[in-house]
């Protein structure tokens, strides 16, 4: 029996195009997104946030997709090109990177819904029964075949994936759905003030997670008639919808964990403290999100780099690492890493002490530094001596950014190293 549900959602997979919207902003993460687009962002000591939807893609079964750039899409596309082009192109299989380049008309993407009318034509040269539109910039692992069963057995025109938050969290943050009994959607409303309580916890609500499936010809349908509103933003969440839910087959999909049938591990990175905790919660002895999986594994480009390295090991000057993730590359030479994620790359020199941070690709921190809960770019020079997360009066007149929750970002660019990395 099990086997026959694996050939039937199989079946489905191989009739599925997905779409990642990856052309978010991503402003409130501020000057690190200053050089590039919130899914290329750093994540987990060797991954960006691009690499879980297109895991998720490849470990569901769905190996047509198409990743939609607009913003400072540089880094992006090259980490897309240099990681996910192993595909057997002879099969129809293939990573497609669909920049906003002015398609249908003279404007750039104009919203969600817009980004895939302009690809319209691209989609049905691949003739696809169905369609998955995932966001681009949010943390999870998640079997899409599963989704696509329930689309397909709900005899729905569209769905919509969703997980039940706190209400407090979901106000003015999420797309909030209202369901009756069958979890047949009655109500859409983007980012309201005052979320509708979910029928099993009036504490909580059905937050919208961005990801979607449609049956390909009302996609289509639907697509067209909205670029023919002129008073249209072009979204899903504000004008498709909305517009749809009274008329057609719109479902929700509860997005729950396997084992334990609670709401599964999502999170939205989407601000500096958000990004921290996410980075910390994985140094845990057993974190929530399994990095280690090797039944869903995270993929992305794999360097070829040597193993990370710890030197000396005398007393004050003894190259260690405790609770921390240390990627390939790095060299720990006399210092303390302490509840750490260093990425690839990364030298820390004598005498420096490393605690709670996160530390992106090729950064170089001098002797006897001392940083604290901070978020480190890729590429800063620190130079030695330096404190940052002690003081953070003196963090913020050096123009370092400092969070509600006192972390510290720190950029090349604030440390006055011209680096304009759009790595």
């Amino acid at each position: 029996m099990a086997i026959q549900q694996q050939r039937y959602i199989s079946r489905l997979t191989k009739d599925t195009v997905a779409l990642i919207l990856a052309g978010g902003r991503g402003s409130r993460l501020y000057e690190l997104t200053a050089w590039r687009a919130k899914p290329a962002v750093y994540f987990g000591g060797k991954f960006r946030i691009i690499d879980f939807p297109l895991s998720n893609c490849v470990n569901s079964g769905i190996r047509r997709i198409g990743v939609l750039t607009q913003y400072k899409a540089h880094s992006l596309i090259g980490h897309v090109v240099r990681g996910w082009t192993h595909f057997r192109t002879e099969l129809g299989e293939g990573v497609n990177v669909l920049p906003a380049s002015q398609r249908t008309s003279d404007a750039w993407y104009a919203g969600t819904a817009d980004a895939i009318y302009q690809n319209l034509d691209i989609i049905r040269s691949q003739r696809p029964k169905y369609v998955l539109v995932l966001s681009g910039d949010h943390i999870y692992k998640m079997d899409y075949g599963k989704m696509l069963a329930y689309h397909v057995e709900n005899e729905a025109d569209m769905t919509v994936s969703c997980l039940e938050v706190p209400i407090e969290e979901a106000a003015g943050a999420y797309g909030v759905i209202t369901v009756n009994d069958s979890n047949r959607i009655l109500r859409f409303d983007e980012k309201p003030a005052q979320p509708t309580p979910s029928p099993s916890d009036p504490e909580l609500t059905l937050a919208s997670m961005g990801n979607y499936v449609f049956n390909t010809e009302f996609l289509y349908e639907q697509l067209i008639k909205d670029a023919d509103t002129v008073d249209s933003e072009h979204d899903f969440g504000k004008n498709i919808i909305p517009q749809i839910i009274d008329k057609y087959r719109v479902f929700s999909y509860s997005f729950r964990d396997e084992d334990t049938g609670k709401k599964a591990y999502w999170r939205d990175v989407g601000t500096l403290d958000a990004f921290w905790e996410a980075n910390m919660e994985l140094i845990e002895v057993i974190p929530e999100l399994n990095l280690y999986d090797l039944d869903w594994p995270i993929l992305t480009v794999q360097l070829q780099l040597p193993p990370a390295k710890f030197v000396f090991n005398q007393q004050g000057r003894r190259g260690s690492a405790t609770d921390s993730m240390v990627s390939g590359g790095c060299l720990i030479s006399g210092a303390s890493i302490d509840r750490s994620l260093l990425f690839s790359n990364v030298r820390v020199h004598s005498y420096a002490r490393v605690e709670e941070s996160v530390v992106l690709p090729e950064v170089d921190i001098g002797r006897s530094c001392t940083i604290r809960r901070a978020i480190i770019d890729r590429g800063c020079r620190i130079p030695a001596n330096t404190e940052i997360g002690v003081d953070q009066e003196q963090d913020r007149a050096r123009g370092f950014r400092v969070t509600d929750r006192g972390i510290v970002l720190v950029t090349a660019a604030m440390l006055g190293q011209q680096l304009h990395s759009t790595r």
